[in-house]
């Protein structure tokens, strides 16, 4: 007969055994992830724009008595944007214009004087001086009218600066004042943008654009839009003149098309540019199921079976999605074997 201490040193290796293979199997369904031979395109970070985009600024002092619209309100061209208190431009105006008619009346009395008083020297009646000052009197009554009628239209012209308007149709993007502030010359009232005229923004490396030919075809990619209107073709492309000289980058500008809604300035966007054949040095592309990937909040990942057969959850940047799979661009290699059901590694891993 065995002893106890021998009884139980067979009981663990037997738990071992059906530990190890516990371990060893596993019902999850996994794949090896594999190199799609070589990259066809490269992606590269880029923005969207606004081509035509302004800050309204006051050009005058004032309160704001009048505030018509609020972010995001859709206005036309010429339409009422905020209103300054312009009593006192007013009643400047007023005074000019009454500044004015006295400096008209005091022209006709001059004019009537130096009239009379060249009839009277044509008559020998009065000395060359007594007519030289007449006629400099009239002159100068004529300037100071003129200098009025100016300073009139300035008074009329300012007028208008203390009610801002819409300068073309567009969308009001930021509104950074509230009804009461004090405007101030050269203060930020409202920032304003044309959405029929939007383009996309992106750093290029000097390697990548020297290989890319005029009117060549590329891809747009939109991730925050809803299916369908992820993907824009697009044949044009405007490359700066400049490169940075700390980056050693170009900008590339690319502009869309107006039809597109669903686009607004400030969104993220990648511009997916073709590799040529002769290139090398390019990784070859990783996809895998879309059911492999997890998203929680702002973090995307797959689960990626250890040396122990355990799931464990690793952070990637996901690229293209054709279909049922999604490209990887960084946080996996080929020869890594993940979960191809996201949701069952998740409570295999707990």
């Amino acid at each position: 007969m065995r002893s106890s201490a021998q009884l139980s040193a067979v009981m663990l290796a037997a738990l071992l055994h059906m530990s190890g293979n516990a371990v060893a199997d596993t019902k999850l369904a996994t794949i090896v992830v594999q190199a799609n031979g070589q990259a066809n395109a490269a992606s590269y970070d880029g923005v969207v724009e606004a081509i035509r985009q302004t800050v309204i600024s006051s050009q005058v002092s004032g309160a704001v008595v009048d505030l018509a619209v609020k972010t995001g309100d859709t206005v036309k061209e010429g339409q009422l944007l905020a209103r300054i208190d312009a009593r006192s431009a007013a009643q400047a105006a007023v005074a000019s214009q009454a500044e004015t008619a006295a400096a008209r009346t005091a022209l006709d009395l001059a004019s009537k004087d130096y009239q009379r008083q060249r009839h009277l020297f044509e008559k020998n009646y009065i000395s060359q001086s007594a007519m030289e000052r007449a006629e400099a009197q009239f002159h100068a009554t004529s300037a100071q009218l003129s200098a009025q009628i100016a300073q009139a239209s300035i008074a009329h012209i300012q007028s208008d600066f203390y009610v801002i308007k819409a300068p073309y149709a567009g969308i009001v993007s930021d509104v950074p004042i509230a009804l009461g502030d004090m405007a101030l010359p050269g203060k930020p009232l409202v920032t304003l943008y044309d959405p029929s005229s939007l383009r996309v923004t992106a750093s290029i490396p000097q390697a990548s654009i020297g290989s890319y030919a005029p009117n060549q075809s590329f891809t747009l990619e939109f991730p925050n839009l809803s299916n369908g209107h992820q993907w824009l073709a697009r044949t044009e492309l405007q490359i700066l003149p400049t490169v940075d000289a700390g980056t050693h980058s170009t900008q590339v500008r690319i502009d869309l098309p107006h039809t597109l809604k669903e686009v607004t300035p400030g969104m993220f966007a990648r511009v997916w540019l073709p590799i040529p054949k002769n290139v090398v040095g390019m990784s070859g592309q990783l996809s895998i199921p879309a059911s492999a990937v997890v998203r929680r909040a702002e973090m995307t990942g797959v689960y990626v079976i250890d040396a122990n057969n355990k799931p464990l959850l690793r952070q990637v940047r996901l690229g293209k999605a054709q279909r049922d799979t999604i490209e990887i661009l960084s946080g996996i290699s080929a020869g890594d074997r993940i979960a191809t059901d996201a949701q069952a590694a998740a409570k295999e891993a707990r």
